[in-house]
């Protein structure tokens, strides 16, 4: 199962991204909780989207979180969420 392709699917079908960074983080928590062998359980969401914009911070985590809620109930310990402001796509 390639969790990083699942969560680019489905975050790019509910919010068309105008960019979307998915990063697997997995391997710096090797040791802690929730950490598996060979990753896809922690990662770093880094999203600038039109349906986000003008909602709070807890509203658009709230929304991914719920467009991603299988998977983090299954399979995903750990999810890290920065939506980014159309100026900071490219930093």
């Amino acid at each position: 199962m390639d969790m990083k392709k699942t969560i680019n699917l489905k975050l790019t079908a509910q919010f068309s991204p105008r960019f979307l960074e998915i990063i697997d983080e997995s391997e710096k928590h090797r040791g802690h909780a929730g950490y598996r062998e060979g990753g896809n359980s922690h990662f770093r969401v880094r999203i600038a989207a039109d349906a986000l914009d003008g909602q709070s911070r807890v509203q658009q985590h709230r929304a991914i979180n719920e467009c991603l809620s299988e998977e983090l109930k299954e399979a995903i310990h750990a999810l890290a969420i920065e939506v980014i402001k159309p100026e900071a796509e490219n930093a």
